[in-house]
């Protein structure tokens, strides 16, 4: 008869030191993009290496995805002040039907955005794995970072622990109700992160270099 409390007792802490952990971890990614995450394109040097984190087009309802369109105009308001002069698009392309790097691309060229100065990085299933990938794959230990803060601030301290430099500029971010599925899981995908940081953990893809001084 005793156990169930003592069940109950294990849960109950269990439950209490994962949400320590968790915000532990927040706090943590929170402090290392202090000064580093930008709302004004003026705080933004001019020529920077950009990297746009990926993110679906469409939502699983059918409607447009505003996550997507909110990086696409940050991306555009960046170009347009002569803060980008190249820009990598990392993302998801796990079937052949769904290609966020590519469909990112489409909507930048349709809005003037040069095509050959955008690289596509198809291997970017993680944002752990776009900012390794910038160093490994595309030789820049200096970039931007186009997404929304939350984003942005999580993908710099990847950043910094990799012995990279990189800063942030912030994407318009949506609702608390819109955004509130996507809030939840940022907080565990910054517990993972230490997870991946503590074993080690590489990108599941790495491939070819790129060389994107050359543009």
């Amino acid at each position: 008869m005793n156990i169930i409390p003592r069940v109950l007792k294990f849960f109950f802490f269990g439950a209490l030191f994962s949400m320590w952990v968790m915000a532990f971890c927040h706090r943590l990614v929170e402090n290392a993009a202090q000064g580093k995450c930008f709302d004004y394109v003026q705080s933004i040097e001019n020529n920077q290496v950009g990297l746009l984190l990926g993110t679906s087009k469409m939502l699983s309802n059918g409607y447009q995805n505003k996550y997507f369109f909110n990086r696409i105009d940050a991306v555009m308001a960046l170009y347009n002040a002569g803060k980008i002069k190249v820009l990598v698009i990392s993302g998801d392309n796990g079937h052949v039907d769904y290609n966020e790097p590519e469909d990112m691309k489409q909507e930048l060229v349709k809005r003037g955005f040069p095509s050959h100065l955008i690289f596509l990085d198809y291997a970017g299933f993680r944002t752990f794995d776009s900012v390794y990938r910038m160093y490994y794959i595309f030789g820049q230990t200096k970039f931007l970072v186009v997404s929304q803060e939350f984003h942005n601030a999580r993908a710099i301290y990847i950043a910094e622990k990799l012995g990279l430099e990189a800063q942030g500029y912030n994407a318009k971010d949506v609702s608390k109700y819109y955004g509130l599925k996507t809030m939840v899981r940022e907080r565990f995908a910054r517990t993972k992160l230490f997870i991946d940081l503590i074993i080690g953990q590489k990108p599941k893809f790495l491939g070819e270099k790129i060389n994107i001084d050359k543009v």
